[in-house]
């Protein structure tokens, strides 16, 4: 078994990896643009260029995942060479962010920038304020006469400036996008890359993705958890009635009406729940409302719909499932010769017929438990649930791809470790199961 289990941990990481390339693929080649959709449908195709150069966009593809997988601050300090070094300041509202500094020499942190020519340095002090010092000596000279430098901007990239060549760049201020000139040419956004430990900046929250996605992850485990519960042993329980009473009044009753919810789709039944419960009854709130992504769980009132929509499909699905299980373990000979040997009827259901009967529902439900996770994009749009699915298709929609690639790797562990617990468990029911 343990064999197996490292066998398939293997297989999720050369899985992970593939996934990633073809998602990085994906997103390069699909329409959209990020850059206009930081600045605007009115953008100029100058602000566009601009934007795109801030956010590495025109490095090559292979270069930028690269950095995304083993991180960019190695190829920044190639290119500026000192040490980079990466320190965790708190400004205005948000919780925790970080700030890239060169290690220069004598131990000071440093970046620079420049003004009508002249290049600043901006030295950090012991109490996080920057003393600005003119630094128009550190232009260095290549084979051409041209002059330039490379460091870290104000911004935490590192960026190459080009004396006399000064390029424009727009920043985000609280006023709005502010233009300025006598900008770097070329940039590399800094991160320490997936192996290390980050996910990149998530271009549209302008924030590390992995602090944005933590949040999504525990509200859609919270929302999927509750679906579980409430759907899970109600479906198996339906689908052993139906299936120990097959062509009885009860069993046509379980049947079709499970038919009818696992054929109805995800929004379809969201939006008649919303009819019926809220705008008809009055009895729940018809959006999820929330007054911020860490208070799912202050009114359990707005829950209930997401949950019923989520649940109603997997209980007709699963019950069906474990309806076809029992008929067939019902029909079988083991079950035949139990029966002539006088076994009671309970003792048949409860020692040969729910053993055998329950790899298909677990199959199904280990299945469905990476379905809970990140298939609930449905539920969660229709709802306004501050999920994952929801985080995955928003940032689909921006080409917010360093998001993408997050969400598509927590679902891939999702789906292979949701499956080698199936196997593990199946191990457990049935003994005569054995892997190496």
């Amino acid at each position: 078994m343990a064999r197996y289990i490292v066998r398939r941990l293997l297989t999720m990481l050369l899985t992970m990896v593939l996934v990633s390339i073809l998602v990085f693929a994906i997103v390069e080649i699909a329409p959209g643009n990020v850059a206009r959709n930081m600045l605007g449908a009115y953008a100029t195709p100058e602000q566009e260029a601009s934007m795109s150069r801030q956010l590495g966009l025109t490095r090559p593809v292979y270069v930028r995942y690269i950095s995304w997988l083993f991180g960019s601050d190695w190829q920044a300090q190639q290119e500026i060479g000192l040490p980079l070094q990466q320190t965790v300041m708190q400004q205005g509202l948000v919780e925790k962010s970080t700030q890239w500094w060169v290690l220069e020499p004598n131990g000071e942190l440093a970046q620079w920038e420049t003004k009508e020519g002249k290049l600043y340095k901006y030295v950090r002090q012991q109490d996080g304020t920057t003393q600005e010092v003119l630094d128009d000596n550190a232009w260095k000279t290549e084979a051409n006469g041209q002059q330039y430098f490379w460091g870290i901007d104000t911004g935490s990239r590192a960026a190459k400036w080009i004396k006399g060549e000064g390029s424009v760049e727009y920043t985000l201020d609280y006023s709005g996008w502010v233009q300025k000139n006598d900008a770097p040419a070329e940039y590399i956004p800094l991160n320490k890359g997936l192996l290390r430990g980050e996910a990149g900046m998530s271009l549209r929250y302008n924030t590390p993705v992995a602090d944005v996605i933590g949040r999504r992850i525990l509200n859609s485990s919270i929302l999927a958890g509750l679906a579980m519960l409430f759907s899970f042993p109600i479906a198996v329980a339906l689908g052993l009635i139906a299936g120990l009473n097959e062509g009885k009044l009860i069993d046509r009753v379980i049947s079709v009406s499970g038919l009818i919810t696992a054929g109805s789709p995800d929004f379809a039944t969201g939006i008649i729940l919303i009819m019926v419960l809220a705008l008809w009854l009055k009895l729940l709130p018809g959006a999820a409302v929330f007054t911020s992504e860490k208070a799912v769980l202050k009114d359990l009132r707005l829950l209930i719909l997401p949950v019923l929509t989520a649940s109603l499909v997997e209980i007709g699905y699963i019950l069906r499932i474990t309806r076809s299980s029992v008929v067939e373990v019902m029909n079988s000979a083991y079950v035949r010769t139990a029966i002539l040997k006088g076994l009671s009827y309970r003792q048949v259901v409860m020692r040969h017929v729910l053993r055998n009967a329950m790899m298909a529902p677990i199959t199904v439900i280990m299945l469905h438990i990476n379905w809970f996770i990140g298939g609930l994009v449905v539920v969660e749009s229709v709802f306004g649930y501050p999920g994952l699915g929801n985080f995955i298709l928003n940032a689909a929609l921006y080409k917010d791809v360093y998001s993408i690639e997050a969400g598509a790797m927590v679902l891939i562990m999702l789906a292979v470790g949701t499956q080698l617990a199936a196997d593990v468990i199946y191990s457990l029911i049935n003994p005569r199961i054995r892997y190496s």
